[in-house]
């Protein structure tokens, strides 16, 4: 009886000890979620800002990118393009648009040098870019080709009214005992078929070695 009797004492008192211990659980319980309902709003704070700004900085930079860089793409592309069409469709120099001349322009006793102007007397651009045929006639009735100096053409584009310059070169003689005789200058435009006959240049001194010593230079204009 005793032992039935304290049995059932310590089972009394085990009782509380388990109600305390539930109870303490029901707090850590309700604690937990309180904290851990913190944490989830300041990370959702932190996570807001980081969108927001970069969003922010996404889309300004995107609608400057879209709208900057594309207004500034097309301006240069298109005034690249449009230089490039305009010098691709401009046609060349015709001969009969073109008022052409030759004069004397030696700098010097030893170097001779005839300047050929070419003046657009059209009613539209042309380019009269690249070198001229040249034949230089000599009294005994031959033509002689004239060989290229050594230069690269330069873009020469001419507006009605403007002109276009290239040289013949030479080494002037002055011994007297030249064999040419030049008397006139037969020259083609660039690309053109169609020539023009021009007399040599007054006052020019007398070719040295062979019109295969003369050379003729590409055009440029005279601005």
């Amino acid at each position: 009886m005793k032992h039935t009797r304290i049995a059932a004492l310590a089972t009394i008192g085990m009782a509380p000890a388990l109600s305390l211990t539930a109870c303490g659980g029901d707090d850590s319980a309700q604690g937990a979620p309180a904290t851990a309902s913190s944490h989830p709003s300041s990370s959702s704070s932190n996570g807001g800002s980081k969108p927001e700004d970069g969003s922010g900085a996404g889309g300004s930079d995107a609608g400057s990118g879209n709208s900057g860089t594309g207004k500034n793409t097309k301006a240069p592309a298109g005034s690249a393009n449009g230089q490039g069409k305009s010098d691709g469709k401009t046609p060349f120099c015709k001969t009969a648009d073109l008022a052409i001349d030759a004069r004397n322009a030696a700098t010097d006793k030893d170097s001779g040098r005839v300047d050929i102007t070419m003046i657009n007397r059209g009613s539209t651009t042309c380019s009269a870019t690249g070198f001229a045929g040249v034949d230089i006639k000599d009294a005994d009735h031959t033509s002689n080709p004239i060989e290229r100096g050594p230069a690269q053409p330069r873009i020469t584009t001419l507006k009605p009214g403007d002109a276009a310059v290239f040289d013949l070169a030479y080494t002037l003689d002055r011994t007297g005992k030249s064999l040419t005789h030049p008397t006139n200058i037969l020259v083609t435009p660039p690309n053109e078929t169609h020539s023009v006959t021009l007399k040599w240049p007054a006052g020019d001194g007398q070719i040295k070695g062979a019109y295969t010593d003369v050379q003729v230079y590409p055009t440029h204009t005279t601005n």
